[in-house]
């Protein structure tokens, strides 16, 4: 999912929307729906070059736009190479190492069609930021068998890690300030909208206090 510690929320139509005491606006569009789908496209091609083929690869998303972008990579994958790829979900919120910091909730059922013992297991989120997220889905999929290998997809990888975790397919590695919001919307998940967008805190002015942090990436 987008965000590393509360899911985010899709842009209020002013280009402004409040953080925790903070305002961010609309900073810049990075993807457009046809930037997308070549992204999904490209990312396909990656995973069937590097596992020669796809007949053993499960996409696996992360809720919560992690799952609709393995759906989006898998339709592309069966364009590709005309073979079907099995797409789970995972809800990663009671694996994560701040559990006992704040409160979770599920943000939807473990859902994967098939035993992933043997097979190779492409994790599939949308931002990429600490890592911490991707170590928890580490643990909760190590509850439902042993892959063969587990991969790591990503749309925007925007930096700024905490932990020792690389993607190996990236839609787009987008350098970023840790203030700012990188903003995943789907037509599946966001008012019928795709795209990406950088999202951060105002230039402080004198009436301005110090700008609070959106806490989002994986």
């Amino acid at each position: 999912m987008s965000t590393e510690h509360a899911p985010h929320g899709a842009p209020e139509p002013t280009h402004a929307a409040a953080s925790r005491g903070g305002r961010f606006v609309f900073r810049a569009s990075v993807f457009d729906a046809e930037a997308l789908r070549r992204a999904f496209t490209r990312i396909a091609h990656e995973i069937v070059e590097r596992n020669h083929g796809a007949h053993d690869v499960v996409l696996v998303g992360l809720y919560t736009r992690g799952v609709e972008i393995a759906r989006r990579i898998a339709a592309a994958v069966e364009r590709v190479e005309s073979v079907t790829v099995p797409v789970g979900a995972l809800d990663v919120a009671f694996f994560r190492d701040d559990i006992g910091l704040r409160q979770v909730a599920p943000l939807g059922a473990t859902d994967v069609p098939v035993d992933v013992t043997g097979r190779v297991v492409v994790l599939v989120d949308d931002v990429l930021f600490t890592g911490r997220t991707v170590r928890a889905a580490l643990d909760a999929l190590g509850e439902l068998g042993r892959p063969a290998a587990v991969q790591l997809a990503v749309l925007v990888d925007r930096g700024h890690r905490e932990l020792p975790i690389r993607a190996d397919y990236v839609g787009k590695n987008l350098p970023t300030k840790v203030a700012e919001d990188v903003r995943v919307r789907l037509v599946e998940t966001d008012d019928d909208t795709d795209g990406v967008e950088i999202w951060g805190p105002p230039a402080a002015g004198p009436a301005d206090g110090p700008s609070v942090d959106g806490d989002q990436g994986s």
